[in-house]
């Protein structure tokens, strides 16, 4: 092939060979300049439209790891009053204000959390089980829970105990 072929045509600049493949940050920077600058005909399309439908993906898988965190925790403070600490605490009000958040930013996930819902919980029922100890039969096996008490700021799972240190 000619040195000609390879050369864009006038007006155009042809994209860093491969820079999808070898450093994807550095991709989005070039493709969201070139998106700036209105350079339509140097942008690198197929790759643009996967990278925003991935963004999508990753709230969705976002919100459902979160949940599952949520439920592990709830489930131990639930089964280990007597072990209750500060940082499940912490982290049941993080995973809580973090899904809050990512449906703000995406509100027709909304539904995403109920959808997902007892697909988390399996993963959670299991996570609780290793990181308590307790067997797996311990945990309810179906979410006891609706997934506005899941999300409820009051909202803390079995006995009162003396207060969280």
């Amino acid at each position: 092939m000619s040195k000609a072929a390879l050369s864009p045509p006038p007006g155009r600049t042809l994209p860093e060979p491969d820079l999808y493949d070898t450093d994807l940050y550095l991709w989005t920077q070039a493709q969201a300049a070139l998106l700036r600058t209105s350079r339509r005909q140097d942008i690198d399309w197929h790759h643009l439209a996967e990278e925003i439908e991935s963004v999508g993906g990753s709230q969705k898988s976002e919100i459902r790891n979160r949940l599952a965190i949520l439920l592990q925790h709830l489930l131990r403070w639930e089964f280990q009053p007597e072990k209750r600490k500060y940082g499940w605490r912490a982290s049941i009000v993080e995973q809580r204000l973090q899904i809050d958040g990512l449906v703000d930013v995406s509100p027709s996930l909304r539904s995403w959390p109920e959808t997902v819902l007892a697909k988390s919980y399996r993963l959670a029922r299991v996570r609780a089980a290793d990181e308590t100890g307790l067997p797996e039969a311990t945990f309810p096996e179906v979410c006891p829970n609706f997934m506005a008490q899941l999300l409820d700021d009051g909202f803390y799972p079995g006995p009162l105990a003396p207060k969280v240190v």
